[in-house]
Order: structure tokens, then sequence, then C-alpha cells
């Protein structure tokens, strides 16, 4: 009960079933989060594209969850009287069937004209060549849709449960091995036989059966404990990239990569590990539970440094700084730019030779550019020399001005330790899950399993990114507008308002979590007692039957001994009398 299935048991499957459904599913979890990350990596590139703010975005990135909610509760309930494999095998299909369709509109569309000329000499394509990356976007979420179509052919031909191998008798097996094992043949594992039933007869017993589950003090603080947990994971994880944007000055392509090049491995890595130490130490239920926790309240602690890791606000004219005595605050006009005509609904931010970025060119005084795209200069910026530099032909360059050094020396830190809580914090996720898979009755599991996911995705999935975006949205300094009318993305916000709103936000949820944890410790150790007691009794009871039976075997043996000397003292009596 203390350990995996060791190489041996796994190996004893004819045709090796078990390995086969284990890289089968490992490959369509591959799939899935594919097309799960595609989407997360899209939160910024979203806000900007469609101009909207990030709880919107987060209402699109939490309904990515919602079509689960319909069907997995069921699925798990009347899953496990059907044939599993392939039920999963029917869930890549579908899953294969939305990517299919989320990348649609990008083929069947063609790309968005900004404007429309009468003369064709006006848009003249002379020295100008084709940009191949638009068609990167849905070539990436066909490619995710054709993995996860390709995830579902193994399950097709898997069988129905796992036999115990006959060569390995019951006392060989222990109950974690054979707790997943429909025909285990020991008696506090065995599955009740499957009766021919009807649809109806299985859904009425639906109800009861969550009750059931939902009555196990031990699964229920669990559940509330993950729940919680969860939604600070998936609010972290959803605007992490945009956090290291925002606060960092990177870009939103270099954000997403370190995100999949050094977060995610070592996540993995910690998983893998987890599990290989509760194999190498042998962990009880209680152990497991405890390195869970201690391995989470250890990455909680190290976390807080995060907070001390700041940079301050980038330098933007009548937003962050007021510039000499014509500015003032949250106010982008100036005597220096008076004589334009700027609108303060624009955002095409430029930096000055002053190192502060400017709203506009217009809004920084400047009255002529050379060059063009990002290669754009613009020339005598009036602005900069309200700014206290000399006069002269001061220049603008096009995007906001680079962090200072400071800040980009503590970005490696924030990576460094990213990394390893990434990592400190997933050891305890193989151990933490084998909690839940012991609690719980062999004949509930699927249901437990199925309901955790349910509530999970209901509770942490969906409402986690869209409050977490409502909160950010609130360290916004200034709105973008729609041309429509309306207020649009943000376009700068509060570094240190940011900074304690995301950090504070995920460490509040990690200290309720942690307040349950210590009630779940007390039930946990009652549930034990009691399976402790129910497992004396029965041993108890055994032992008693073993002597009564023993005592009947003596009485019996005693009674044949008695009837035979009878019998020989008759036959002598007779002998005699003869």
């Amino acid at each position: 009960m203390s350990h995996f299935l060791p190489p041996s048991f796994l190996l004893s499957f004819p045709p090796h079933a078990l390995q086969m459904f284990l890289v089968a599913l490992s490959f369509a979890y591959f799939a899935k989060a594919l097309s799960g990350s595609y989407m997360k990596s899209t939160i910024t590139q979203l806000e900007r594209r469609f101009d909207i703010p990030s709880y919107l975005t987060g209402v699109i990135d939490g309904s990515f969850e919602i079509g689960n909610l319909l069907v997995i509760a069921f699925v798990s309930y009347f899953g496990a009287k059907l044939h599993r494999p392939k039920i999963i095998a029917m869930g890549c299909v579908l899953m294969a069937m939305g990517t299919f369709i989320i990348a649609l509109p990008h083929f069947l569309i063609g790309r968005y004209k900004f404007e429309t000329s009468i003369r064709s000499s006006v848009n003249s394509t002379n020295n100008l060549s084709p940009c191949p990356a638009r068609l990167l976007s849905p070539a990436t979420l066909a490619s995710a849709g054709v993995i996860t179509l390709l995830s579902a052919i193994p399950f097709w031909f898997l069988p129905r449960s796992l036999p115990i191998p006959s060569d390995r008798g019951p006392a060989q097996c222990t109950p974690e091995q054979t707790s997943f094992i429909k025909d285990s043949p020991l008696l506090e594992h065995k599955y009740q036989a499957d009766e021919p039933a009807s649809f109806l007869e299985m859904a009425k017993d639906f109800i009861p059966t969550l009750k059931t589950l939902l009555g196990n003090p031990v699964y229920f603080i669990y559940l509330c404990v993950t729940i919680i947990q969860l939604n600070s994971l998936i609010g972290m994880v959803t605007y992490k990239p945009k956090y290291i944007e925002q606060h960092y000055g990177q870009s939103a392509s270099k954000a997403n990569f370190l995100m999949g090049t050094i977060n995610i491995p070592a996540v993995a890595l910690g998983i893998f590990t987890g599990g290989l130490l509760m194999k190498r130490l042998k962990l009880s239920i209680m152990g497991a539970a405890k390195f869970a926790f201690g391995t989470s309240l250890i990455g909680y602690f190290l976390s807080l440094f995060f907070f001390v890791m700041s940079c301050e606000n980038a330098k933007v004219a009548g937003i962050t700084l007021a510039v000499g005595v014509s500015y003032e605050e949250r106010s982008v006009f100036s005597a220096c730019n008076s004589d334009c005509v700027c609108s303060d609904r624009d955002w095409d931010p430029v930096c000055g030779e002053n190192g502060i970025t400017y709203v506009s060119p217009c809004l920084a005084g400047c009255q002529t550019s050379t060059g063009s795209g990002k290669n754009t200069v613009f020339s005598n910026c009036s602005c900069a020399v309200a700014a206290g530099l000399s006069s002269g032909n001061l220049t603008a360059s096009v995007g906001h001005c680079p962090h200072r050094d400071d800040c980009d020396r503590v970005f490696p830190y924030f990576l460094a330790l990213s990394v390893i809580t990434s990592f400190i914090i997933s050891l305890g996720g193989t151990p933490g899950y084998m909690v839940l898979i012991r609690c719980i009755k062999p004949q509930l599991k699927s249901l437990a399993l199925g309901f955790h996911t349910l509530s999970t995705r209901t509770l942490a999935g969906i409402p986690a990114p869209i409050y977490f975006g409502a909160i950010i949205d609130t360290t916004c300094l200034k709105w973008g507008q729609k041309r429509c009318g309306g207020r649009g993305a943000c376009r700068i916000y509060n570094t240190t308002a940011y900074r304690i709103a995301y950090l504070g936000l995920t460490m509040g949820l990690r200290t309720v979590s942690f307040l349950l944890c210590i009630l779940g410790f007390v039930l946990l150790k009652r549930h034990l007692r009691r399976e402790e007691r129910s497992a004396h009794q029965v041993a108890n009871g055994g032992a008693e039957l073993e002597v009564l039976r023993k005592e009947e075997v003596l009485a019996s043996n005693s009674d044949q001994s008695l009837r035979t000397s009878t019998t020989d003292y008759n036959n002598t009596e007779r002998e005699t009398r003869l």
C-alpha cells in the first residue's frame, strides 16, 4: 500500500496492455497540453488585437473549460461501467474536432483589409514580400488537432479491463495494485460483478452514489483544498507571461518562450521525481500527505521573495512622470505640444533621447520623421527640451524606452527562483494525488476523480482567469479607446500595484488552503484509525473463526475416537461372552 506498481508487475500484463495504456494516455495529455498552452500564450495578443480588457480575456480563457462541464461527471460515472479506453478515445476525437473548429475561421476568412483604395496605384506592392507568418497561428492549431486525433487510435485496441496476472497470487499483490484491477480476488478490493442494468437504473443510483462520495470528510476537505490551490495556480499561470512583459519589459513572445522552455520542464521533472521519491521512501498515506504539504509550504515561503524582485514604473510623460512645470500628473498635454493638434486617445509610444516614453510622437512635440515602420525616427521633438535637455534637433524612436539596468539584473534571479519554486511545489503533485486515490473505495474511484475534475474546472478553471484579470485591470494607468467608442485594452499599468495585486492574490489563496490542510490532517488521522480498527476487527474475527474451526475439528476427532473405542469395547464383550 505504500509503493507503486513494480516493473515486474507492469511487465506481467500480456501483451503489455498497461504499458500501452500509459503511453497512449501520455500522448493524449501531450496533445491536450499543446492546444491548451497555445490558448494561454495568446492572452496579451487577444487584448491588443481586439482591444479588450484583461477580465474579458479571462472569460475567453475560462470558457475553454465549459465544454467539459456538460459531460465529465456523467462520463466518469457511466464510463466506469462501460468500455473505458473507448470512452477516452471518443473524448480525444471530440477534442480534435474542437481544435479544428477553432482553426477553421483562419482558413475560410481572408486577411483583414485595413483600408480600401479606389486607385490600384495607391496600394502598390512593389518591393514587398508576402508574410507567411500569418499562417503560423492556424497551422499550429491544425497541427494540434491532428495530433489529438492520432492520440485516440491506441485506445480503440485496448481491453476493457486488466485481469490480475495468473503467475502472481493474491498474496503477492498489494492493495494499492489490486485497487485498480477489476478482477482482483482480494476481498477488500473485490468489485461487485457487473449485472445487466439499464441506463435508467444506473441514473437512479447516481445521486445516492454521489452523496456517499461527498459524505467522505477526507475527500471533501481534499476537494476544497485543491480547488483553492488551483485557483491560485491557474490565475498565476494565466497572467504570468503578461506579468513578465509588463514588469520586466520583455516581449510577449520571449515571455511565452521562457515559460515553455524553463518552467514547464521543471514542473515535469518535479512530478516525476516526486513519484520516484514516494516509491523509494515507501510513503504511507499519511506520509504522502505530509510530503505534499511540506513541499507546498517550502514553495510558498520561497515565493515570498518575488515581492522584493521589483522594478519601478516606466517613465511615461504625463502618466507616471510629471516632466517640468508644464506637465500635470495624469495629463499628457503640455505647452510644448500645444501647437500640435494631438489626441489623448492614440497610443503610439516613442522613446525620446531623454529616456522618457511619450504616448505618441505628436504629444512628444515631434515635427518631422524619417524612415518607415520600426525604423522610423522622429525629429525636432520640442517636449524633450522641456524635459531639461539642451536645445537642438532632439529625436525619438518608435517604442517604449528600455528598462533600467538594475531591472535587467533582477530578471535572471526572477527566472531562477521561478524554476526552483515550480520544481519544489510539483514534487508534491504525485503524493498528493495518491492521497485522493487511497482515501476512496475502489468502486467510487472513477466517480471521485471525475467529480474532482468537474469541481476544479467549474470553481477554479473558469472563474480564476476572470477575477484575476478584473483585479489586474484595477492597476491600469492608461486605457485605450476603441474607434467606435468605449474603453479598450490597458496600455500601461502601475507596476507596483500590479505586483502587489497579482502576487498578493496568488499567495492569499494559498494561505487559505494551508489552513484547510490542518483540518484535513485531523480528519485523515481519524479516517486511518477507523480503518485500522476495522482491519483489526476483521483480523480478530478471522482468528476467532479459525479457533472455532480447530475446536470443531478437535471435537469431531474426539467424537470419532469415542465412537471407535465404544465399538471396540462392544466387540470385545461379545467375544468374551462367546
